[in-house]
């Protein structure tokens, strides 16, 4: 309980002081326990944010049905489009998180290496869905789901900065499927 108190009061005050500003001593307070009770739980706050890390990776992941790779497979526009709006229903959910890692990706290698492995185990499971369909030149695959991916990952960043205001959600989605098709999907090989 208490190990769940200081990831969740850390989140917090990374979301209202930015990570680097929060010292252990702040996350302890906002728990309402001891620097020594932390350390207890945590070697670091950069352990703590890597807990954090795969808690994020959790929410993401288990609300993908049919999962990713099977997504790109398919090739079908509607899984892509039900892929991408599931994703963007998360976003409020993980806003802190993500916001937190990249944030904590700026100081501590550590955290800059889980996210850059996270980047490339999700497009390599683009990848694999690509070569499971044996869809477009091979050497051409890791390109396309890394601009895709790149895209996603852009319009949540931004999202996450200043919500719909830029475009509405369906036309930023519609627009986002259709680049994704164009990338990975038969669509994309009319071209």
């Amino acid at each position: 309980m208490t190990r769940r108190l200081l990831l969740e009061q850390a989140l917090g005050i990374f979301e209202v002081k930015g990570y680097a500003a929060t010292t252990i001593d702040d996350i302890a307070a906002a728990a309402g326990t001891t620097r020594t009770t932390f350390y207890m739980h945590f070697s670091s706050k950069a352990q703590l944010m890597q807990e954090l890390v795969a808690v994020l990776d959790e929410i993401f992941t288990s609300a993908d049905d049919p999962p990713l790779r099977q997504v790109v497979s398919s090739g079908d526009r509607r899984l892509v489009r039900a892929f991408i709006e599931t994703k963007a229903d998360q976003w409020p959910a993980t806003r802190s998180y993500v916001i937190a890692a990249n944030q904590a990706s700026a100081v501590e290698p550590d955290i800059a290496a889980t996210r850059e492995q996270w980047y490339e185990a999700t497009i390599s499971e683009m990848q694999h869905g690509l070569d499971d369909a044996g869809r477009f030149e091979p050497e051409t695959r890791l390109v396309r789901c890394s601009l895709a991916f790149g895209e996603l990952e852009w319009l949540s960043v931004r999202w996450m900065q200043r919500g719909w205001n830029l475009v509405d959600r369906e036309t930023a989605l519609g627009i986002l499927t259709d680049s994704w098709c164009h990338l990975l999907t038969d669509d994309g090989a009319r071209n």
